[in-house]
C-alpha cells in the first residue's frame, strides 16, 4: 500500500473503520478480520517475504495430504492463528514469529515451490520429504493420499529422493517405500488390515487385481482367498450391496474363498478379523494339501 502512494495515517484510518483489518505486521484483510485456514496460511507466508512458502504440516494440509489443524482465531484484534503455521523461507535471516514455525532454508530454489489456490507452497514432492523429517507414524497415510489424490506415486518419488539426497527425510521416506511390508491401498481401512493379515500367518496378499472381472483388495492366489474391506463411504447403499453379491457369487462360482470385513470390525474388532482368517486360511491351506 505503501508503495502504490497510500500515506500511512490513511492506512490507520481505514483499520480504525473497519475497512481493513491487521491481521499480521504488514498483512491486512480487507472487510472482515474472520479469516478462512486458507487466509491464515496466505497471511502467514505474505508476513515472511519475498521468497516465503508455506511448508511441512500446513503444506500438508493445504496439499490435502493430512487433515489439516483447526485454525481458530484468537480472541483479539490480530486474529491470529491459535495454531501454529509452517513457513519456509529461503535465505538465513528472517525475525523470530512466537505463532510460526518458521523454516530457513538457504537451499530453497524456485523449482521446489508452486502455488495452490493462489498460496506460495513446497511441491508435493518436498512436501512428503518435509513431512517425513518431522512426523512418521502418519507418512505411510500422507502418501497414499498424495497417490489417490494423483499429486505423486511411489515410483516417482522414489526417483525425486536422489535429488534431495541431502533432505533429513529422505531416509525415513525410503525406508517407508523400500519396505517389504509396504503396499499401496486405497483407504485407511486397507492400512490397518494388513499388519492383522500378518498376524494372522498369511503372506502379503496382491492388491488391487482383477479377478473373475472384478477389482478386489486383498487376493492370496496360492490360497484361493479374497477379502474386501466394506468402507462406509464406498459400500452402504442397496445397489452397492446388490453390486457386492455379485462379485462374491462371481467368486463363488470360480472355487474361491471370498471374505468381507466392516469398517467397525477392521477398527474395533480386529481380534475376531485375525482369528477368522486364520482359521479360513488353515482350512484352505489342509485343503490344498489334502488336494495335491
Amino acid at each position: 500500500m505503501l508503495r502504490i502512494g497510500i500515506h500511512p495515517q490513511a492506512i490507520k484510518h481505514r483499520v480504525r473503520v473497519g475497512k481493513l483489518h491487521a491481521v499480521r505486521r504488514g498483512v491486512y484483510a480487507v472487510g472482515r478480520g474472520e479469516l478462512t485456514p486458507h487466509g491464515h496460511w496466505m497471511a502467514a507466508v505474505l508476513s515472511c517475504g519475498e521468497g516465503a512458502v508455506l511448508s511441512h504440516w500446513s503444506a500438508g494440509s493445504l496439499w490435502h495430504f493430512v487433515s489439516p489443524p483447526a485454525l481458530a482465531a484468537r480472541q483479539s484484534q490480530s486474529s491470529l492463528p491459535v495454531v501454529r503455521i509452517d513457513v519456509s523461507v529461503p535465505g538465513g535471516g528472517g525475525r523470530r514469529r512466537v505463532d510460526l514455525t518458521l523454516h530457513r532454508r538457504p537451499g530453497l530454489k524456485p523449482k521446489d515451490t508452486t502455488r495452490r489456490d493462489s498460496i506460495p507452497v513446497t511441491k508435493p514432492v518436498l512436501t512428503l520429504l518435509d513431512l517425513a523429517s518431522v512426523c512418521t507414524n502418519r507418512l505411510e497415510a500422507a502418501v497414499n493420499e498424495a497417490d489417490k489424490l494423483g499429486l505423486v506415486d511411489p515410483e516417482s518419488l522414489r526417483g525425486e529422493l536422489e535429488r534431495y539426497r541431502h533432505h533429513p527425510g529422505v531416509a525415513v521416506l525410503r525406508r517407508l517405500l523400500d519396505d517389504r511390508t509396504f503396499v499401496l491401498t486405497e483407504s485407511e481401512l486397507e492400512r490397518r488390515f494388513l499388519p492383522i493379515a500378518r498376524e494372522a500367518g498369511l503372506p502379503l496378499p496382491e492388491t488391487g487385481r482383477m479377478v473373475t472381472g472384478f477389482r478386489v483388495d486383498f487376493f492370496w492366489p496360492g490360497v484361493g482367498l479374497v477379502v474386501e474391506t466394506d468402507g462406509l463411504t464406498y459400500h452402504r447403499t442397496p445397489a452397492q450391496q446388490a453390486r457386492d453379491r455379485v462379485r462374491d457369487q462371481a467368486h463363488a462360482a470360480a472355487g474361491l474363498t471370498c471374505l468381507r470385513f466392516t469398517h467397525s470390525q477392521v477398527r474395533f474388532e480386529p481380534g475376531h478379523v485375525k482369528c477368522t482368517l486364520a482359521a479360513v486360511a488353515a482350512r484352505l491351506q489342509a485343503r490344498g494339501r489334502l488336494a495335491a
